[in-house]
């Protein structure tokens, strides 16, 4: 009985590190792609008032560009799978507690027999 609850226990923990793994690498692309957008929506603000674009349509007519809606997309995406990588963490931390509550009370009703 042990020794099975130690095995799902170290899948869990395994699969905890990969999904931090996954979050850092997403959360770095976020970042990324959150910077990008940015500077070229800011870029294109800037090329509008130059155009003497009334202010009140500006953030309309730059988000309404292509290549600035692509980007914007971009960083929606990896915001999303950022975030849904940090709900799973979440997720195998509370699978972890649960476990390793129900070790602490195998271990203490004595039924420690086959513990590695």
């Amino acid at each position: 009985m042990m020794q099975q609850l130690y095995a799902q226990l170290d899948e869990l923990t395994d699969a905890l590190m990969r999904e931090l793994e996954t979050c850092k690498t997403s959360g770095c692309q976020y970042a990324e792609n959150e910077a990008e957008y940015r500077k070229a929506l800011r870029v294109e603000i800037l090329l509008e008032r130059d155009k003497r674009t009334p202010v009140t349509i500006i953030n309309d007519v730059c988000r309404g560009k292509q290549e600035i809606a692509a980007l914007k997309q971009r960083r929606d995406c990896s915001e999303a799978i950022y975030k849904a990588s940090q709900e799973a963490i979440n997720v195998y931390k509370l699978r972890i507690r649960m476990l390793d509550a129900q070790i602490t009370r195998t271990w203490n009703s004595g039924g420690q027999g086959g513990a590695a």
